[in-house]
């Protein structure tokens, strides 16, 4: 079956947080015999900073951020057997949503696919006429890359004739060990771009904690930061591209996770740097969030902070062995419980149960 698909951007994580998060779930999909075209707007400069070219398991078409150019690719959503609208592509957002479902083709299955559905939920609240609102009854699901019960009670309270969490998870391929390289060594190591609902957790979360330990080295990765005052014993690295995610994550003695405020607040959305930094063996401090325990067991796969202090004093005491056996015990759980090919089979079924009560079978 064709699935058309219309996110933020494929080859590029540059300001794209959700770009591995595609990646892994449309590989295993396409593994699973799905013909995947995934079409990305030319904006945010992330044509510029590719991570990758366009993989044997999609065809991607870049169209250009112009009203002309969303009408374009919109008209060939009438191709597909499926067709996704994600959350977040970043530019014309409602006119994309309105021309892709009113091309889908009659026996087309519409989705809308949010990857950020806090933010989401929280913009479409408190506008009575957004677009979103509009659109959901004639859609056949949501899905979402997490939220757990709030986020599906919400949706259905919206309107959603039905919504599911596809979480995120690792591609063992993609993300995996390496050898640890010096330019990434620190006790303690954040990838995250500068972001208002994120900005004020890092202060507690990160930059507190390497303020009260000035004898060990912190790691900040992510855009944005370059213009924000910093402990001395902080480097900021700027953009750090997929290629070097596994080096970054196998480097620290620790990588940090933290969740933004809306993550925080509104059900529990694993961000896609948690399995990346378990499936590379990482040893994992988060701060705490409803239904961590769901996917890594706490002390064990994982170490849990409930504030800044919290995070100084778990490095305080951590030695090598320490995060070597929390770091080999997260990648083995991962790897058994949370891969993308887990993550396709569920989309999968969803595409499937859809058809079903069509009457059409899933190919």
């Amino acid at each position: 079956m064709k699935i058309a698909f219309y996110g933020s951007s494929l080859l590029s994580s540059y300001w794209n947080g959700a770009a591995t998060y595609y990646r892994g779930i449309l590989k295993a999909l396409a593994a699973l015999g799905y013909d995947i075209t995934f079409y990305e707007p030319d904006a945010f400069e992330r044509q510029e900073h590719r991570d990758i070219e366009a993989p044997d398991w999609a065809c991607v078409v870049v169209y250009p951020a112009t009203p002309e150019g969303v009408q374009d690719v919109a008209a060939r959503a009438a191709a597909a057997d499926i067709v996704v609208k994600a959350s977040g592509v970043g530019y014309a957002d409602d006119l994309l949503l309105d021309g892709v479902m009113a091309e889908a083709a009659p026996h087309a299955l519409r989705v809308f696919w949010d990857v950020d559905a806090p933010a989401t939920l929280a913009e479409v609240r408190g506008a009575p006429d957004h677009r979103l609102r509009r659109n959901l009854p004639m859609l056949d699901m949501v899905l979402t890359y997490g939220g757990g019960s709030a986020v599906v009670e919400a949706y259905r309270a919206l309107g959603a004739a039905t919504c599911v969490p596809i979480y995120n998870a690792l591609d063992p391929d993609t993300h995996f060990p390496v050898a640890p390289q010096d330019r990434f060594a620190a006790a303690l190591s954040f990838l995250g771009n500068r972001l208002p609902d994120r900005e004020a957790r890092v202060e507690e979360f990160f930059l507190i904690p390497a303020a009260s330990l000035p004898k060990q080295l912190f790691l900040l990765g992510g855009s944005g930061w370059d213009q924000r005052a910093l402990p001395g014993n902080v480097t900021h690295l700027g953009h750090v591209g997929t290629t070097d995610h596994n080096a970054f994550n196998s480097s620290p003695m620790a990588v940090l996770n933290i969740s933004r405020d809306s993550m925080a607040s509104t059900g529990f959305s694993p961000a896609t740097r948690v399995f990346e930094a378990a499936g590379a063996g990482a040893c994992l401090i988060t701060d705490h969030w409803e239904g961590i325990d769901s996917f890594l067991a706490p002390g064990s796969e994982v170490l849990v902070a409930r504030d800044g202090a919290e995070v100084a004093e778990i490095l305080a005491g951590l030695t090598p062995e320490r995060s070597r056996e929390i770091g080999a015990a997260a990648q083995a759980r991962v790897l058994s419980d949370h891969t993308y090919v887990d993550r396709a089979r569920e989309a999968h079924a969803c595409f499937a149960r859809a058809l079903q009560a069509r009457g059409v079978a899933a190919e």
